[in-house]
């Protein structure tokens, strides 16, 4: 089976994602998210007129910097054992998951892009910042695959599993992006000893899904990772051609601490931008990152400004 390019590469244009939503949402505009799941907001009419704020916010700099949205949601924790613990059925479940999906398709629908995607975040099982437990490939795969199949149903165009810190449940979701027949990208995440937290490098962990299911994986990328945690990562091998994407954390603090301080520590955009930049400089990275809101602003025009015409797709 040949692999699909997905997004498509495009000389001179840049992807940009969202990023960092929930946590603006909580401490920017101060609503509370059981279990870290942003959907449940699309039942609070005050929340809902800010999220709204916050994605045209995000796609009015895609239109001002000519990048193509690659546009991530808010169903991150749209999976069966986070919906039970919000007390959801599986119908329920499915039912936010469509109308996360329809909130983004509804505000790219206000603007005239020449190119778009609408993504739905899958997140993996357990704790993002665990090790992944010992899920295995067929548990993830039958466990990913109902929201990946609602994805589908949903009109997404990618399914991109995001902050993965486990080879067998990046190899399940891959086959159940490929049992739905709908774009699966991986995005893992790193420590600051630049590994994923169970264990294997950034290489080890690419290479060990694409030999057991790269065909299935249209991409891959870093998230929630600052640019000094993935630089030393990357060694300039072969492998790095499947990472297209880089969503950082703009704060260089230790993941764990971050998510307890209760603010926003949202750095220095331009001097994010230009560290991005130069990791995708040296490193041929293929596609771009976005932080928060208007931060994401500075991002992307530091980022566009550096950055070599050959290095864009």
């Amino acid at each position: 089976m040949a692999r699909e390019e997905f997004p498509p590469k495009i000389p001179g244009r840049l992807y940009l994602t969202e990023g960092g939503i929930e946590t603006e949402i909580m401490y920017k505009w101060g609503h509370e998210l059981p279990e870290f799941a942003m959907f449940t907001l699309l039942d609070n009419p005050e929340a809902v007129e800010d999220m709204k704020g916050i994605w045209r916010r995000y796609l009015d700099v895609c239109k001002r910097q000519d990048m193509i949205p690659l546009c991530a949601g808010i169903d991150y924790r749209a999976s069966p054992d986070w919906g039970a613990k919000l007390g959801l059925t599986p119908d329920g479940l499915a039912d936010m998951q469509l109308r996360a999906i329809r909130f983004l398709q509804d505000l790219i629908g206000e603007y005239d892009f020449d190119l778009a995607y609408v993504v739905g975040a899958v997140g993996p099982r357990g704790d993002a910042y665990g090790t992944g437990g010992t899920i295995t490939a067929e548990e993830a795969r039958a466990y990913h695959r109902v929201q990946l199949s609602t994805l589908k149903e949903a009109g997404a165009d990618l399914g991109w599993a995001m902050t993965f810190n486990n080879i067998p449940e990046a190899i399940g979701v891959a086959q159940a992006g490929a049992d739905v027949s709908i774009p699966v990208a991986i995005s893992l995440t790193l420590t600051s000893e630049h590994r994923l937290r169970s264990g294997p490098t950034l290489r080890e962990a690419i290479e060990a899904i694409d030999d057991d299911v790269g065909d299935l994986v249209a991409f891959y990328s870093v998230n929630c990772s600052h640019p000094l945690e993935i630089e030393p990562a990357f060694d300039g091998g072969d492998w790095m051609q499947r990472i297209r994407a880089i969503r950082p954390n703009a704060s260089a603090m230790e993941k764990i601490a971050l998510c307890k301080i209760g603010h926003l520590e949202d750095g220095d955009p331009e001097e994010l931008g230009g560290q991005l930049a130069d990791v995708a400089a040296r490193n041929r990275a293929k596609s771009s990152p976005a932080w928060y809101d208007e931060r994401v602003s500075g991002v992307a025009e530091t980022m566009r400004n550096p950055l070599p015409k050959a290095a864009f797709s």
